[in-house]
């Protein structure tokens, strides 16, 4: 098989399924097991972090990008005078919790052009009211990169109430990030950062942490959760720890701290120096068979997908599926990704394949 589809899922490296072992071999213990639960739940946190160029402390982890999203909007405390910005270029998890019936807050639309997301389109939407603005580093949906530093000065300058959230999912493990002034990073784990389903990374600076702390009921993240007045208040941990509200799931724990500990074995800087140039590759090939990319590729700001649409686009996915070859396809659109575990032969056979498909379709 010839995988371009970790923008979907990744193909974890064998210690993660080393570590669910281990995570097995512990849980055989039973209570007893917790203890190296708990230890490698701290070891993860750790990993995280640094990967991040955070504190331990700034980070936690809940059990998808949908739920950290929702217990966010509950740190926000949204008033009816409120305002969100969010972008037609994120994905649902990001975006719905603004748009549920409960919600009183209005929220805008920063709507992409030609595929990329222009500052010159953010600013009108930004004002002393703007509580939120939401956006993902790289975009699901056809890999446009946010150009990070003109959206945080545009924001700071024009919305200085705003808490500004942004989702790494595409874009964690597989490029060196750069949005460090964020208020709030959101991780899911299963893909560019090879772990599995079930978990979500959350960072929150210190500097944030008293403000987006959750007002949500449960016991892990809570300070007196066993204490003698815990029928009359739930005071809760500060900031990122806030956010896993139960018991974690040490199996995706396990998994992602043996996939973050990979990665950062290799170093995103040295993925990314590898698999830009396939990406580049991929991209040229696409204009070379007549077809466009649904946003433009900047070797200065680079992600691991590159989408196109096609009529016969049904067509196309199954004969590549009849070739082995697997890459995402929804509504119209095909969505390549490629990661550090892809190589120049199979750029090159997806694009020659591609090119005997698209004759005969």
């Amino acid at each position: 098989m010839i995988y371009l589809n970790t923008a979907a899922e990744s193909i974890p490296p064998l210690c993660v399924g080393d570590a669910l072992q281990a995570y097995w071999w512990d849980k055989l213990q039973g209570m007893k097991g917790r203890d190296a639960h708990y230890a490698r739940f701290h070891e993860c946190r750790e990993a995280a972090a640094r990967l991040l160029q955070l504190s331990a402390a700034e980070v936690s982890f809940c059990s998808c990008s949908a739920e950290a999203y929702n217990l966010l909007a509950t740190a926000l405390k949204l008033e009816s005078q409120d305002q969100i910005v969010i972008s037609n270029l994120d994905f649902p998890s990001g975006t719905t919790p603004w748009l549920a019936p409960r919600t009183t807050s209005s929220v805008r639309l920063w709507k992409a052009r030609d595929g990329q997301l222009a500052i010159e389109d953010l600013i009108p939407l930004l004002n002393e009211r703007t509580r939120l603005a939401q956006v993902s580093l790289v975009s699901f949906y056809n890999g446009h990169r946010l150009d990070w530093q003109p959206f945080v000065e545009a924001v700071r300058t024009h919305a200085p109430r705003a808490i500004i959230t942004v989702d790494v999912t595409q874009a964690f493990g597989r490029v060196v990030l750069d949005c460090a002034e964020a208020d709030c990073l959101i991780s899911s784990t299963h893909k560019w950062i090879l772990g599995i389903h079930g978990g979500c990374v959350v960072a929150i600076p210190q500097r944030r942490s008293s403000e987006l702390t959750t007002q949500a009921g449960g016991w892990f993240h809570l300070l007196n959760a066993f204490e003698s007045d815990r029928f009359e208040r739930a005071i809760s941990k500060a900031g990122a720890a806030s956010f896993s509200v139960g018991m974690p799931n040490f199996a995706a724990i396990y998994a992602l701290n043996a996939a973050l500990c990979y990665i950062a074995s290799i170093g995103t800087d040295k993925i990314a120096a590898y698999a830009d140039p396939l990406v580049a590759m991929l991209y040229g090939g696409l204009i070379e068979l007549g077809l466009t990319p649904m946003s433009p590729w900047r070797r200065d700001n680079a992600s691991g997908i590159v989408s196109f649409q096609h009529a016969k686009s049904d067509a196309i996915h199954a004969a590549l599926e009849r070739e082995r070859i697997n890459v995402m396809h929804h509504a119209g659109r095909l969505r390549v990704s490629v990661h550090g575990y892809n190589t120049r032969p199979e750029i090159e056979m997806f694009l020659k394949t591609l090119g005997k498909i698209l004759l005969a379709v």
